[in-house]
Parts: structure tokens; sequence; C-alpha cells
């Protein structure tokens, strides 16, 4: 244990990269081979052990005959100098993570379509891989990015526009959007759906998750002009059974409406007054981007996100 603390105290005087050569020499007992193993020269070595005797007090190494001998001071840094710089090598290398042995709850944040269509598929295979650990699953709010800054929320999926600097993101893919309709409604005879029909319409806004259409309301700002929103709901499936039981519009990223024209009476039809593309991520904070657990919880929230969806990949 002295001997602990006395190579310990070595760091005020010496840098680990020294100790690193000091333990070496102490290990092999020989400059040379010592200058071998370390890819350096006898000569530099030699005034090394110049430092490490000053240092020290003590000549560490001395000539037997044809051999070298450590000192007792020697003999006795050896073994604490050897532990000591393991466990430096031990905390710069990450631990190989085991999804299997993780015992931790993650926050996950998304719109309530993906707690619908997307995390009972989740949470059915953690309990395969990862029984351990445990999701809180929170409803997105448009560019509340400082929850993820907080810590409040480890990972992120949403439409993203444009995001703060230190949050960093992968793409799951694009979309285009679409405008739904209840398939009664008069407009479903037509073909796109133009900006004079747009305007005469009702509307309905889903506020949770990503911005599905604002894009529409900077548009028509910019023509001086703006549609009604006869509903704001912050739910997707309480606005698609609004839709289809009303006249309104929803305007929204085609795909998510792919499962829910098969079980509702709904169907969509394009804009023809206005192009706009989507692009979807997982998004996370940078302070979070080295960690075994976060990577590995972030690759697995994408793949269920890419392999429940049928959008056009996306370049990150």
């Amino acid at each position: 244990m002295q001997s602990e603390i006395v190579v310990a105290a070595l760091f005020s005087s010496l840098s680990i990269a020294q100790l690193r050569v000091l333990w070496t020499i102490l290990e092999h007992k020989n400059l040379t081979h010592a200058a071998a193993v370390l890819g350096s020269s006898q000569s530099a070595l030699s005034k090394h052990l110049a430092q490490f005797r000053v240092v020290f007090g003590d000549p560490l190494l001395v000539r037997q005959g044809k051999q070298f001998l450590l000192t007792d001071r020697a003999s006795g840094l050896a073994a604490p100098l050897g532990r000591i710089l393991q466990d430096l090598a031990d905390l710069s290398e990450a631990p190989a993570f085991q999804p299997e042995l993780c015992k931790r709850s993650f926050c996950f944040a998304a719109s309530d379509y993906v707690a619908e269509h997307i995390l009972p598929g989740m949470i059915r295979e953690l309990a395969d891989i990862a029984p351990g650990v445990s999701i809180e699953y929170r409803t997105w709010q448009h560019n509340r990015y400082d929850w993820l800054i907080s810590g409040e929320v480890d990972l992120v999926s949403t439409l993203v526009s444009d995001a703060p600097a230190d949050v960093h993101g992968r793409v799951i893919g694009d979309d285009s959007p679409v405008c739904c309709i209840a398939k009664d409604h008069p407009l479903a005879v037509t073909g796109a759906i133009g900006i004079e029909d747009y305007l005469r319409s009702t509307h309905i806004k889903i506020s949770g998750g990503g911005d599905k259409d604002g894009f529409v309301d900077n548009y028509l700002k910019q023509l001086g002009k703006s549609r009604e929103i006869r509903l704001t709901v912050p739910f997707f499936s309480v606005a698609l059974d609004v839709v289809e039981q009303s006249r309104n519009l929803l305007t929204i990223p085609k795909h998510l409406l792919e499962r829910s024209t098969k079980i509702r009476k709904l169907t969509w039809r394009e804009l023809d007054f206005l192009s706009h593309s989507f692009r979807y991520w997982v998004v996370w904070h940078r302070r979070t981007h080295a960690s075994a657990e976060q990577q590995w919880f972030r690759g697995f929230v994408y793949e269920h996100c890419r392999n429940s969806t049928a959008l056009n990949p996306g370049q990150s």
C-alpha cells in the first residue's frame, strides 16, 4: 500500500508516458530490451533512467556482472506501478456492452403513431434480448430539444428540419405530404387538390410529434392567405377518426396513412400547388454520443423505425 501511495505521488512530477517507460525498464531489467519493447533507443532510455534516479534518490537498476538487478526501492515500485498503469489502460477502454446484462431505463420520445405501430414490437423484442431494460415513452413536442439537452429524454424519433448544433442524428428516411380525406368527401373524386379547394376547406392539425404541416402555413403566409383550422389535437389516431367522420382535411406525411387507409374509410390526395419533402430522424444529444448503452439503444430503435416503415432511404 505504501508503495502505491509513493507511485501515485509521482504523477505530480512524471507524466504517464514516463511512468510507462519506468515500468518497462523495471520489468525487463535491461535498457536494451526495454528500448526494443518501447521502440526507442538505449541512449534515450539511459537519459530517462538518469531522471528517474534523481526523482527517487535511488539508482533503481544496478549492474551485477553481466546482468542488472533492481534495488530494493525499485522492486517495491514495480508491482504497484504495473497495477496503476493497467488501471489507467482499463479506464481508457470502453467495456464491451452486453444488452442482456443491461439494467436501466431509457426515455424515448416520438409521436403517438410510433407508440401505436412501432413501440409494441420494440417491447416484444426487448423482453428477449435485454430483459433488464425498460422504456419511458414520452410524446414528442415540436422543437423541445431542451429535453435532450437536459437529459430528460435519451432519444427522439421525429421529423427534423432544423436542430441545435449539439444534437446528433441518423436519417430514417424521406417522405412527402398528402391530404387525408374521408372516402365520401367531395374532393375524393378529384385528382390532386388545388389551392382554391384547399382554402375553401376546413382543416385538422396534429400538434403532437414533429411539425407535419407547418410548411403549408408558411407558404400561405407568403401569399397573404391562411387556412381555417377547425380542430387542433395532439393525437394521430383521433385526428384520423375525426377526418373519417367529417369534411375536414388533414395534411400529413404519406407513409403515416398506409395502414390507416386499410382499416378506415379514408383516402388521400396530393397537393398540386406546393411541393415539399419530410425527413425522419432519430436524434440524440452529443453528451451521449459515445456511450455504449446509448449507442446500442439508438441502433435498436433505429432498426425498428426503419423496418416498420416504407420510407425512401434518406442520406445521413
